[in-house]
C-alpha cells in the first residue's frame, strides 16, 4: 500500500486574499514505511513574504525569488504523488491551497476524501490533548529537535514517523516468527541465552496412587485405568 505523506508552506492562510504556496515536501510510505523517494522543491510566490509567514518557515522573497513556479513543477508532482492517499497535518489548510494552485494550472483538483488528516486522527486518540506536530513529536519520543522552523520537508519526515505510531507503532501485530528465546530489537530479532536445565521427574507417593485408583471406580468404563 503506498500513502505519500505531505506537507506545505505558504506565505499566508488563504489563497483567496492572494497567498501562495512556497515549498512542497513529500514522503513515500509502502506499508506505512518511509521508502526513501522524496519530492521536494521551493516555489517562488510571485510576490512580497509577510512578515508572519517568515517567522513561521524562514524563507524570504529574496531567497524564493529565483525557485521555479508551481506551473513549472506541477506535473512532476502530480507525477510524484500519482493516485496515492495523501497523509496530511491539518489537512483541510494544504488541500485548499494544492487545489487552488492545481486549478490554476490547469490541473483537476483533488477530493478532500484522498487526504488522511492525522489532527483528526490526534484528536480522536487523545481527545483534549494537545495535537500540534510538536506536541505529537514529544507524546510518541520523535526527535525534532532540529524543526526550529517549519520546513515543509522536515515536517513532513516527522509526520511520516508520527503517523506510524498514530496507527499503532512500529510494531502493530504480534510475531512469533523469532521463537520463544527471542524478542524485538532495534535491529531485529535479538537472541536471549539462557541456562539450560535438567527436566525434573515428580514421582507419585502411594497415597496419590491409591486416591486416583479409588476416584476411578467411581467413574464408568474410565479411559485412565489400566488393564
Amino acid at each position: 500500500m503506498r500513502e505519500i505523506v505531505l506537507d506545505t508552506e505558504t506565505t499566508g492562510f488563504k489563497p483567496e486574499e492572494g497567498h501562495r504556496l512556497v515549498e512542497i515536501g513529500c514522503i513515500e510510505l509502502v506499508n506505512h514505511l518511509a521508502t526513501g523517494e522524496r519530492f521536494h522543491v521551493y516555489l517562488n510566490p510571485e510576490r512580497d513574504m509577510p512578515p508572519e509567514a517568515f517567522a513561521v518557515h524562514g524563507l524570504s522573497a529574496e531567497f524564493l525569488a529565483d525557485k521555479p513556479l508551481f506551473n513549472d513543477v506541477a506535473a512532476d508532482f502530480v507525477a510524484f504523488i500519482g493516485d496515492s492517499p495523501l497523509v496530511i497535518h491539518n489537512a483541510a489548510f494544504d488541500m485548499h491551497f494544492l487545489n487552488w494552485e492545481l486549478k490554476i494550472a490547469g490541473y483537476p483538483v483533488m477530493p478532500k476524501d484522498r487526504a488522511i488528516d492525522t489532527l483528526l486522527m490526534a484528536r480522536q486518540k487523545f481527545p483534549g490533548s494537545p495535537a500540534t506536530l510538536d506536541a505529537l513529536c514529544k507524546r510518541f519520543g520523535v526527535d525534532n529537535s532540529n524543526r526550529t522552523l517549519h520546513g515543509a520537508l522536515l515536517d513532513a519526515q516527522l509526520l511520516a514517523e508520527v503517523y506510524l505510531e498514530l496507527l499503532g507503532g512500529r510494531q502493530t501485530g504480534l510475531s512469533f516468527a523469532g521463537g520463544p528465546a527471542a524478542k524485538s530489537g532495534p535491529s531485529g530479532p535479538v537472541r536471549i541465552d539462557r541456562p539450560f536445565r535438567e527436566a525434573r521427574v515428580f514421582a507419585v507417593s502411594d497415597d496419590e496412587a491409591a486416591a486416583h485408583a479409588e476416584m476411578l471406580k467411581k467413574i464408568k468404563n474410565p479411559l485412565w485405568a489400566v488393564e
